[in-house]
């Protein structure tokens, strides 16, 4: 029997070598960002390195935090990559090049320097830079759309994109503070930038996050909802950029209004997270009688602690293997359910449901399969039950009793 690559199975890719496409857009989206690093490396002095640690320095929490937020059915990791290094690179390369072109010969010679300076921040940046942005993630409902399963998921790939331009541009915003104003001035805008609000571009963008992850799940709304999204996250960077320049008070009302937007996408994400335990509550006893899975076992897969103890338990009977089947087990089952849910809002191809509902199957069952040889080893003490099961035969991870003195 031919290798099963569970990663291939869950991510609905062939396995094997990586998409061209995929190693196309990283190249450029690294290229990209080592000529903008470069030209503000070479304008900037020391600045730059003060300013290049301290924006790398938040980056891995703010991804693990982003990350939180799509635990029940985390994302390819290449996709997550692919939408940072977009973010870090073709989209703020394209933004340096178009705004410093709109300043020179657009706002400036139209309104004077002062004016054509604020005209391009409040207006002009956020339409491009949101639009640079929002591009990764309409490429991603062009080419993937399967891959987007929920606002969840529209979320987190914003909030990469996000992460990523966001720290290229910081590095900026700490070189001048620092080279203008000493350690003093440098603090207060890390604090500002780094500490209190560093999800800023993470924020507007989800907007679009937002349209192209309905526009993905639904079949209404396919260009109406993007465009919406992305008009959503040019007004509020706008806002921002607008009342930033209002001082102190224009500060505190715009980051306000981003902890408010926080709370909200929070609340989403949450929501819908609701929403799919409650599908696979709904959708997977219709596959009982194909043994992969029992009332008990879906009553594991609808909470996330009871998942987590399933793993531990997993790792604990039968080690690392049986802990990576175990939770091969349990992204399968949640994708099975997402899988239907594409079904009735009528987003999934009726072939392409069938070969997809069919290997998630069979990557549950493998899956099983490879859990119950870790505790086939004959020197292994047997151990105590599934935490989840009540009872025999109260799910398909209970090991095969063995064999007495005189046999079964």
């Amino acid at each position: 029997m031919a290798r099963v690559d569970p990663k291939a199975v869950l991510e609905g890719r062939i396995p094997g070598r990586p998409p061209v496409a995929l190693i196309a857009g990283m190249t450029v989206s690294g290229v990209c960002a080592a000529i903008a690093l470069g030209v503000t490396a070479l304008y900037g002095g020391p600045g730059f390195w003060v300013g290049a640690l301290l924006a790398i320095v938040p980056i891995p929490v703010l991804i693990a935090l982003a990350l939180a937020l799509d635990r029940l059915e985390p994302e390819p990791p290449r996709a997550l990559a692919f939408s940072f290094m977009w973010g870090a690179g073709v989209a703020v390369l394209g933004a340096l090049v178009l705004n410093t072109a709109g300043l020179l010969y657009v706002t400036v010679p139209i309104f004077g320097e002062s004016e054509g300076h604020f005209v391009s921040a409040t207006f002009g940046a956020p339409v491009i830079e949101e639009t640079l942005k929002g591009a990764a993630l309409f490429v991603m409902l062009w080419v993937r759309r399967n891959e987007i399963d929920g606002f969840a998921d529209g979320i987190v790939y914003a909030a990469m994109v996000g992460l990523g331009f966001a720290m290229m541009e910081n590095i900026t915003y700490y070189m001048r503070a620092f080279e203008e104003g000493g350690t003093e001035q440098l603090g207060a805008v890390f604090i500002l930038r780094g500490l209190i609000m560093p999800l800023s571009h993470p924020l507007f963008t989800s907007m679009t996050g937002l349209g192209v992850a309905y526009a993905a799940t639904h079949r209404r709304g396919q260009v109406a909802a993007p465009l919406a999204g992305l008009l959503g996250a040019m007004i509020l960077h706008g806002l921002w950029n607008g009342a930033a320049s209002q001082g102190l008070g224009g500060l505190a009302v715009v980051y306000v209004l981003d902890f408010c937007i926080l709370v909200a996408l929070v609340v989403i994400v949450f929501v819908e997270r609701r929403g799919t335990v409650r599908r696979i509550e709904t959708y997977l006893p219709a596959y009982a009688e194909t043994g992969l899975v029992t009332p008990q076992d879906i009553r594991m897969l609808g909470s996330l602690h009871a998942r987590r103890a399933a793993r531990r338990w997993a790792r604990v009977v039968g080690g690392p293997a049986a802990g990576r089947a175990m939770a091969d087990y349990q992204l399968a089952a949640t994708e099975l359910a997402l899988l239907h849910k594409r079904a009735d809002r009528g987003v999934a191809d009726p072939r392409w449901f069938v070969a997809r509902r069919d290997a998630l199957l069979g990557l549950m069952a493998l899956a099983r399969q490879a859990f119950l040889r870790t505790q086939a080893h004959p020197r292994r003490t047997r151990p105590s039950g599934p935490p989840w099961a009540a009872g025999q035969g109260g799910s398909g991870f209970l090991p095969p009793s063995p064999p007495g003195p005189y046999g079964r």
